[in-house]
């Protein structure tokens, strides 16, 4: 699974959101809205983006402070057993997320 932390303010987010999309067709993908507005205006956001996987509104940044998260965006690959397997901070490639999910599907 992939936790992934991002804010509609963030230039970095928005380049990585076409890989987010596209990888949430192949694999269980859980998203946060960090600090992106309420939830009308996280709906209004990816519906602007044409963007459908599932997304937290994390509108006070609780959930991100309780991951630790510092900056975004930020990826967590959860294992089958939800321990994280891997974290990133920054831009990450697409073939980089998919490697590190298939790298922990078993």
């Amino acid at each position: 699974m992939l936790v992934h932390f991002w804010a509609s303010w963030c230039p970095v987010c928005e380049l990585e959101q076409d890989s987010i999309q596209s990888i949430s067709n192949d694999y269980p993908v859980i998203s946060v809205a960090m600090q992106s507005g309420n939830d009308l205006e996280v709906t209004a956001y990816m519906e602007e983006n044409k963007l459908s996987f599932p997304t937290i509104v994390d509108e006070h940044g609780i959930l991100a402070k309780q991951f630790g998260v510092r900056g975004v965006p930020t990826s967590f690959i959860l294992s089958p057993g939800g321990k994280i397997a891997f974290s990133e901070i920054g831009y990450t490639t697409e073939i980089g997320l998919r490697t590190r999910l298939w790298l922990v599907k078993d």
